[in-house]
């Protein structure tokens, strides 16, 4: 308690936060968290995504602060100008530990992963996604076409599309998804409803082809891979360290550094943290 007293007693900003959440909760974030832009993330994301302990201490040992905050979601510029607050909602890698998929697998093996699994999958993806249905039919021409995983966002409110991919991420992939998202604006988005976006979840990408290859797009498409295992904590908190000495030891008016780059396309309208 009386860390908890000097952790936050002049902080006026995550004052209020830590009384949104439970003790137990707090002492997690004290426990696992070391820099303050770190809990005050927690802080603020445990009380918007409503997270129990559970969940909580899955995503700090999933190192989701490290993910967000060095490697931010690449998305088309049609996706930037629709929807401004697409970085903050979509991930550019998402953690799919649970799966326990046996090797090989293909991926119709990876969709039945997801949707048995659908609650976690959900808690993944972060609040505001309803699950639509698997393999939904889309009728072009009289020839119909499976999409893998279709959901709906709340806040967009927007159809969002999910394409699987077990290999290698392609640029003639999108071409497919360009394809269904048309499908979709045309036969099943009702009149209230904004455009739809398509996510293609592939094995790994490549990040200057991925660059390349939604540069041009005219769909509102991003990119994102997935991750069967918990990734390298040792190896993010590294990474993460370098930046942050970049930033710490840059002039007043170097401001566009890599890492508050990478924060601002974090953060939420409210502001999730501060790059001093």
């Amino acid at each position: 308690m009386r860390q908890f007293h000097a952790l936050y007693r002049a902080d006026e900003k995550v004052a209020p936060l830590v009384r949104q959440l439970s003790w137990t909760q707090n002492l997690m974030i004290m426990s696992k968290c070391r820099r303050p832009e770190e809990r005050e993330f927690y802080l603020q994301m445990a009380q918007l995504e409503n997270w129990s302990k559970r969940v909580l201490e899955h995503q700090i040992d999933a190192c989701l602060f490290e993910r967000q905050v060095l490697i931010p979601a690449k998305v088309s510029p049609v996706v930037s100008q629709l929807y401004p607050v697409a970085p903050q909602i979509f991930k550019d890698s998402y953690l799919l530990d649970f799966l326990d998929l046996p090797e090989p697998f293909d991926e119709h093996d990876l969709q039945k992963g997801l949707v048995r699994n659908l609650k976690r999958f959900l808690l993944e993806l972060g609040r505001d996604f309803c699950f639509v249905g698997e393999q939904y039919r889309l009728q072009v021409g009289g020839k119909d076409f499976l999409l893998d995983l279709l959901f709906y966002h709340r806040e967009l409110r927007c159809l969002v599309a999910f394409e699987l991919k077990i290999d290698d991420f392609k640029p003639g992939h999108l071409g497919q998804l360009s394809f269904y998202l048309e499908a979709l604006d045309r036969d099943v988005r009702k009149p209230h409803e904004n455009p739809s976006v398509g996510v293609l979840l592939c094995k790994s990408k490549d990040r200057e082809v991925v660059e390349y290859a939604l540069n041009r797009t005219l769909s509102p498409t991003l990119v994102a891979e997935y991750e069967t295992k918990l990734p390298n904590r040792d190896l993010l908190l590294a990474k993460l360290h370098e930046l942050l000495q970049i930033a710490e030891t840059a002039e007043p008016y170097q401001v566009q550094t890599k890492l508050e780059g990478n924060l601002q396309q974090q953060t939420s309208q409210d502001e999730l943290f501060t790059v001093r």
